[in-house]
């Protein structure tokens, strides 16, 4: 299953935690880089995602609250 957004993130994070060690081997590093993308990809992907869902509340002018699609 794919993970959340929170949990892409967070995999990132720990990641860029790894990388920053200086104790790592080029196959782990390369490793840990292409996870990397793939997590990075992963959120990219729900973040668009929920930006389409996303509207955008207004008031008309007489009162009235409607809602637009964020594109409008």
């Amino acid at each position: 299953t794919q993970p959340s957004f929170r949990e892409a993130l967070e995999r990132l994070e720990n990641i860029g935690r790894e990388l920053e060690r200086n104790d790592l081997d080029l196959d782990r590093a390369l490793a840990l880089f292409e996870d990397g993308i793939e997590q990075l990809k992963v959120a990219r992907g729900l973040l668009a995602a929920s930006e389409q869902k996303v509207r955008k509340v207004l008031t008309e002018a007489d009162g009235a609250i409607v809602t637009r699609d964020l594109d409008d």
